[in-house]
Parts: structure tokens; C-alpha cells; sequence
């Protein structure tokens, strides 16, 4: 592959010149980017132990054999099975914003899979599937693997997908981030129209430009399921048709994909997900090259984001369209009471308890112990009620009370 030609899987992939990254916490410096040669670091060279690493080892003995589905799936359906990726979680990019891009358009959007530490990008026709693997320690790592059928398929890694997957809108760090920009009808991002990275915190109306967008969210309004149709208003979108479709049939043909969904609670986990590993590893990061004047802050802006401190409010319900919404909330773990971080709300607000379920994630218990202490800390702070300060106000009593309640009965190693 031409190093010329930049492997990416972020969920949009946007030019590091046109992202608008806002930052949301003054004491965290977003801009800084860490030098993934550090000898602390090491990030090209050091030992990986990644979903798809894992995986790679056990076809390379032959533990594990990829099944191949003659027909436009391929590998696709024998990856997810063995990576552990529920279908259901099938999100839908159209923007050509991949490697792959020529492509993706609004009549062949990129499908993108997805779970707590792996995402898994597939492109119609295309030469390879995609993806980022999450390494406790080390970040995103990013693969491909051949689309053909081969008597030992293998993963390749493609360290130079950090060339667009590491800089602001990842936190400095090799990661991923969702973003929304204004597709022409081609599935081409306009240039210069404001293109933000989104998450938890963004404006309803400003997500998923470049998506496709299935479910129900009443009164509110996205950027999802549209194209800006006159080059000389390249950021005014399409309204009519693009908004609460519970089917896309109208959109694409879906009969060389899993579904022809793009769940929007799969979307909006995803959005919030980014950016909370990637605030893991960038504290994981700082603590090993010992910027111990960033340590602090990092924590803040850690604790503040998983606290959804400053989560954009729903103003009326969202309903997905697929069996997403049930099967995430069912993996807990659950507390005596038969609660779980993963419950969601989805009127008001994201999750019934927040607290982000990435707690239990193996990049949070791989935080040197120093900083993950410092974390459980600020956390008691808060959801003990001795930290009431305005930027934590959203939290009621009650949702400070459930959510110790449940830390104390799910999470090893919580302070007690």
C-alpha cells in the first residue's frame, strides 16, 4: 500500500486541517501531541496484546480458522464471530472518508462494527476490511486483512493509519473519534464548511453529517441521512426525508450487508466511547513519560467526560431501530440489585447511572497504579458528595448514591 494512500478507521475520517475540535476542560491541553517513539512508549515496536493480536496468533497455529462466505461477505461474518462483535452493532458511513473511499458514497456506505475494544470497517467491493484494535496500554492499533480467500488469512498492521489517526481530535494519542461533516451528493466532505468531532457532549444538531441514521428521536434534529446537493451551498444539507427513519431501504441497496440498519444508539455509544479511551490512553500515556505537570489534568478531564458532566441533553425520547439497545445493556456485569453501567435512559439524558462502562474495560485496569488511583479519588469526590461543585451539579443525590452502589458491587479494586 502506498504510503501516499492513509489507511483510516475512524467512524469519519476528516482532514486534520478542517476538524474544529472544542476544547471543553481549559486545564486539558487537546493540541499536545505525545511522541510515540518515546522509549516509554515505544508505540511501533513494543509487544501488542490487541483483539485482533490475539486473534492473528491463533490463525498463525492454526487454534483458529476464518470461515469465508462465498458472496460479498466474505471474512466479514467469521471476523465478527470470532472478535467477539455483535452484528447488531452495525453503524453506516457514506462520506468518503477512508482509504477505501473511492468506493463509499451514498449508494454504497462503509459498514462499521463495533464493541468495547475492537471496531471493524467493510467496504462494498472493497480490497481489505479494516481495523483499530484497542491495546490496554498502547492505544489503537490498526489492521487490515485481505479480503480473498486464502488458505491462512493474516491481519497486516498499518502503523501508518496514525498519520490521520493521531493529532487533536484524538488527544494526541493514536485513536479514534466520530466525525460529522457535509457530504456532497457524491459522499465527498466539503472542505471548508465547519466539520466537528463529535461526542457525548456535541449538539444533536450537529452529529452525524455524513451517516446514515436509523431510529426515532421526535423534535430533534441531525445532520444524518443528507447530502448537500448545490456545490454553491456545500454546508446546506438535504431536510427533506432525513430525519426519524426506522428503514433506509430508499437510501442504498442493503442486500450485500448484514442489515440495512444504522442503529442510532449504536451511533451515540460509539460517540461516546471514542473519546473515553482515548482520554484513558492519553492518562496512560502521560504517566509513563512522566509529565507529571499533565497527570492532574488528565485525571480531570478523565473523570469529568465518564461523569458525563457536560453531556448535551436530549429533549425528547430516542428509540433504536435493532436489537442493539437490549444486547449491550445485557452484557453488564450487574449489581445486586440488577443494575448496570450500561442501562441506558435515552430521554433526557444517554445512560440511567452515568458513569461510563468503560471502567471495566482492561485499558482502565491497565492505568499505572499511580493514576488510577488518583482517578478513584476524584471519583469518590464526587459521587460521595464531598466535590459539589457546579460542573458536576447534573448528578443528583440519588445518581450519586446508585452509582457507588453499583461500583462497589461490579468493579474489583474500587476503594471501598
Amino acid at each position: 500500500m502506498s504510503a501516499r494512500i492513509i489507511p483510516a478507521l475512524a467512524a469519519a475520517l476528516i482532514l486534520a486541517a478542517t476538524i474544529a475540535v472544542a476544547s471543553h476542560d481549559q486545564l486539558f491541553d487537546e493540541s499536545v501531541i505525545l511522541n510515540v517513539e518515546n522509549p516509554a512508549i515505544n508505540y511501533f515496536k513494543a509487544p501488542v496484546d490487541d483483539p485482533v493480536a490475539r486473534l492473528d496468533r491463533q490463525l498463525a497455529t492454526g487454534k483458529v480458522k476464518l470461515e469465508y462466505r462465498d458472496g460479498p461477505l466474505g471474512y466479514l461474518p467469521s471476523v465478527l464471530k470470532n472478535l467477539g462483535v455483535n452484528p447488531d452493532s452495525q453503524i453506516l458511513v457514506f462520506s468518503k472518508t477512508s482509504f477505501q473511499a473511492a468506493k463509499i458514497g451514498p449508494r454504497a456506505p462503509r459498514a462499521l462494527f463495533f464493541s468495547d475494544d475492537v471496531m471493524v470497517g467493510s467496504v462494498q467491493n472493497g480490497d481489505v476490511l479494516e481495523f483499530a484494535a484497542l491495546d490496554p496500554r498502547q492505544g489503537f492499533v490498526f489492521y487490515t486483512l485481505d479480503i480473498h480467500p486464502s488458505d491462512q488469512p493474516r491481519f497486516v498492521r498499518r502503523d501508518v493509519c496514525i498519520q490521520c489517526h493521531q493529532g487533536p481530535a484524538t488527544l494526541g494519542i493514536p485513536g479514534i473519534m466520530v466525525g460529522s461533516v457535509f457530504p456532497d451528493a457524491g459522499g465527498m466532505p466539503a472542505s471548508r464548511a465547519g466539520n466537528p468531532v463529535t461526542d457525548h457532549r456535541t449538539s444533536f444538531q450537529d452529529r452525524w453529517g455524513g451517516w446514515y441514521v436509523s431510529g426515532t428521536h421526535g423534535g430533534m434534529t441531525h445532520r444524518g441521512n443528507a447530502v448537500a446537493r448545490d456545490p454553491r451551498a456545500p454546508d446546506v444539507l438535504e431536510s427533506q426525508g432525513t430525519q426519524n427513519l426506522l428503514s433506509l431501504a430508499k437510501k442504498f441497496d442493503s442486500t450485500n450487508y448484514l442489515s440495512g440498519i444504522s442503529d442510532i444508539v449504536a451511533l451515540m455509544t460509539l460517540e461516546h466511547q471514542t473519546r473515553m479511551t482515548n482520554l484513558i490512553t492519553r492518562l496512560n500515556w502521560d504517566t509513563r513519560i512522566a509529565a507529571n505537570d499533565h497527570i492532574d489534568a488528565d485525571v480531570e478531564a478523565l473523570v469529568t467526560y465518564m461523569l458525563f458532566a457536560d453531556e448535551a441533553t436530549l429533549y425528547d425520547p430516542i428509540e433504536g431501530v435493532s436489537t442493539f439497545t437490549k444486547t449491550f445493556s445485557a452484557r453488564g456485569p450487574k449489581d445486586k440489585k440488577g443494575r448496570s453501567l450500561r442501562d441506558f435512559d435515552l430521554t433526557k439524558r444517554m445512560f440511567r447511572y452515568p458513569l461510563s462502562y468503560m471502567i471495566y474495560s482492561e485499558s482502565f485496569d491497565a492505568l499505572p497504579d499511580s493514576s488510577r488511583a488518583k482517578v478513584y479519588q476524584r471519583l469518590f469526590e464526587v459521587l460521595s458528595g464531598k466535590d459539589e461543585s457546579p460542573k458536576f451539579a447534573r448528578l443528583t443525590p440519588a445518581d450519586r448514591q446508585s452509582i457507588l452502589e453499583i461500583l462497589r458491587d461490579t468493579k474489583p479494586g474500587f476503594p471501598k
